[in-house]
């Protein structure tokens, strides 16, 4: 989280108080007011999307990113206040995560794993089982018929993460080069319909000019 925040410029500003404005205040303190103000939304922003509903009740009452900082601190201790809201930050990237259309098994499971190893640092207890789940329900279309084979004839609580990606590489090796000759045969089909086509109207339009010559 604090990453976050100094890629955006508000690192300081959880940390200090965002004083209000003096009576009558001059220009130059209406200028630097109002950046210090819009630093503290984004600060305050971030931390909103960070958190889970259950955390965000703690804090939506909190007007400036500090008071909000601190009350998290009180609630888990600073290192605990990082772990859990950059906990929550990766479990909403992991619920988006699927397979690439274009990405081999071998990279969607290391980047993957990657993902999941960085939860598991921050405390999440994610089971085999529920990575195993989350792989099969995100595979590209080409994996639909070995997924229902698997789900059909296996205890998903008895397979391995390092067997799964072994069954869908072997599965990726043979069926890949037919499915790209597949592919090949679709495109050339396309660009032969496409010149016959193109052949049918110069030719139409060839007798069209022979007709009105005659």
């Amino acid at each position: 989280m604090n990453v976050i925040f100094i890629v955006q410029e508000v690192d300081e500003q959880v940390n200090i108080v965002l004083d209000p404005l003096p009576a009558n205040p001059t220009e130059q303190q209406r200028t630097t007011f109002k950046e210090a103000l819009k630093k503290d939304n984004n600060a305050l922003f971030l931390i909103h999307q960070c958190v889970d509903a259950k955390v965000f009740e703690k804090i939506a009452d909190s007007t400036t990113s500090k008071d909000a900082w601190d009350i998290l601190q009180k609630s888990y201790g600073a290192d605990a206040t990082v772990k859990k809201l950059k906990l929550q930050a990766l479990k909403r990237q992991y619920e988006l995560f699927e397979m690439k259309s274009d990405e081999t098994v071998a990279d969607y499971f290391t980047r993957l794993v990657t993902h999941t190893n960085q939860m598991k640092n921050c405390g999440s207890n994610l089971a085999e089982e529920e990575l195993v789940e989350k792989v099969l329900r995100t595979l590209t279309s080409k994996f639909e018929h070995i997924v229902v084979t698997i789900e059909e004839k296996k205890d998903l609580s008895e397979i391995k993460i390092e067997d799964l990606q072994s069954t869908l590489e072997a599965h990726e090796m043979k069926h890949g080069g037919k499915n790209h000759g597949k592919e090949y045969e679709q495109a050339l089909f396309v660009k032969f319909k496409r010149y016959q086509d193109e052949k049918k109207k110069w030719q139409k339009k060839k007798e069209s000019k022979k007709g009105k010559e005659c």
